[in-house]
């Protein structure tokens, strides 16, 4: 059974109700989530001394008619009135984790005990857990830390850093977060086909691409000849060497 909704000022509400309206102490102490005897008090004067009161009418919290019928009958209870706006529900941030001053010390200890037995915990899930911060996991993590020498694996359940439940939920939940993983991974490698079928299947080859170019005709062995080789000279560059020729012989023979 979900609980009637209160007075956002529950005194100052019923300071205004006892002082400007005849209700009875009752009706007034069940709208504001009072007892009927501090509501004598108010009125008394010896509860809520200085406090200055609130109209609910004003406000939205009730109506003129509503106050009227119940003066009229002592047994009516009132009720909030329906808002005339309707206001968004504020959502509100979970505050940090809070760990007593005597125990952060221990939390390295608590960090490389986590970084030891359960690498498959992400920085922010540790976090979550002990309450530190990224920076000194890594500093632990690279044994780069200030006191890394006098740092030793324990237990964060037995440091009180966290309870055993809140323990095993985590081990669950980074369990069942790398086997989602896994599954995504190999059904990624189920559904992917080889390069050459993806490249074949956007671009169809034509079938001139796809003939074998033919051979060329293989080259004939020709034997060389003078021709050939020192090329055709002209007959003036015989005689020249005819001439030279016989001038080097006649100069042998004197």
């Amino acid at each position: 059974m979900a609980e009637p909704q209160r007075p956002l000022m529950p005194k100052a509400t019923a300071v205004w109700l006892v002082e400007n309206t005849s209700l009875t102490f009752e009706q007034i102490a069940d709208f504001c989530g009072l007892h009927p005897l501090e509501v004598k008090g108010i009125a008394d004067e010896d509860v809520a001394k200085g406090i200055k009161g609130l109209d609910p009418v004003s406000s939205g919290q009730l109506t003129r008619e509503q106050i009227e019928a119940a003066e009229q009958n002592p047994k009516m209870r009132l009720k909030m009135a329906a808002p005339k706006h309707k206001i968004p529900q504020v959502k509100l941030k979970k505050a940090p984790r809070y760990t007593p001053v005597s125990k952060r010390q221990d939390k390295p200890d608590a960090v490389y005990w986590i970084l030891r037995n359960h690498p498959e915990f992400t920085d922010a899930e540790i976090v979550r857990l002990v309450g530190t911060t990224k920076a000194t996991i890594q500093k632990i993590r690279e044994r780069s830390h200030w006191n890394a020498q006098n740092i030793k694996a324990v237990d964060p359940v037995t440091l009180g850093l966290c309870s055993q439940l809140e323990l095993d939920l985590a081990v669950t939940r980074a369990h069942q977060k790398r086997e989602r993983a896994m599954k995504r991974a190999a059904k990624r490698g189920e559904t992917l086909k080889p390069l050459s079928e993806t490249v074949a299947a956007v671009e169809p080859a034509s079938p001139e691409k796809t003939q074998e170019p033919a051979e060329a005709p293989a080259k004939k062995e020709v034997e060389p000849t003078a021709e050939s080789v020192f090329g055709n000279r002209p007959a003036a560059e015989d005689e020249d060497m005819g001439a030279a020729s016989g001038d080097v012989n006649t100069d042998e023979n004197v």
